[in-house]
């Protein structure tokens, strides 16, 4: 019965924790949405916003206590930097209109910048987790299902708020990047 009980409480952190990692990708979704997306590249971006979600918390786990403690916060301002970087870049590259060349998330490049934004997080979560004896499997199959599936709900909700937001659309996504950038790094 007790230990029905952990594994109940267990579960629930796990998916507290898939959740709240998933958040980010939500947020890009939802800029790069309000950017314009096509369908498949929505299947595209959120099945590699899945995978890094599973892979980095992974490559977290294997990497071990020392380097969690000496990496782990520095992990959650890489991740806020880069937020930073392409939410002002959007905001910049949409006040300027053509001029201004943005990343492309149809390219390899662009997605995986993306992918690594919004997934670098679930690297020291890795860390932290490997310290305790916790499912990995179930977590960082939690990690993939909640990062995947909140980078498409995003995206589907920035694509279809689009067309109310109009060219304005860019400026309102980057200034969504930027703030959970600010917010991540403060």
């Amino acid at each position: 019965m007790v230990e029905a009980g952990m594994h109940a409480g267990q579960l629930l952190t796990l998916i507290i924790i898939a959740l709240a990692l998933g958040m980010d990708a939500f947020s890009l979704g939802v800029g790069i949405g309000l950017k314009g997306i096509r369908l498949l590249d929505i299947l595209k971006l959120s099945a590699l916003i899945a995978l890094f979600h599973i892979l980095m918390p992974l490559m977290g786990i294997f990497t071990g206590k020392y380097v969690g403690e000496l990496l782990g916060s520095v992990a959650a301002s890489a991740a806020g930097g880069l937020l930073l970087l392409l939410g002002g870049h959007m905001i910049y590259s949409s006040l300027r209109g053509d001029a201004v060349s943005s990343i492309n998330h149809r390219s390899a490049w662009g997605m995986l910048i993306f992918a690594l934004s919004v997934s670098i997080d679930s690297f020291s979560v890795g860390l932290s987790l490997g310290m305790f004896a916790v499912d990995m499997l179930l977590a960082v199959l939690l990690f993939g299902l909640a990062g995947g599936g909140m980078s498409i709900a995003g995206l589907l909700i920035g694509r279809k708020a689009r067309s109310s937001f109009g060219e304005y659309g860019e400026a309102i996504g980057g200034v969504i990047l930027f703030t959970f950038g600010l917010l991540i790094i403060f």
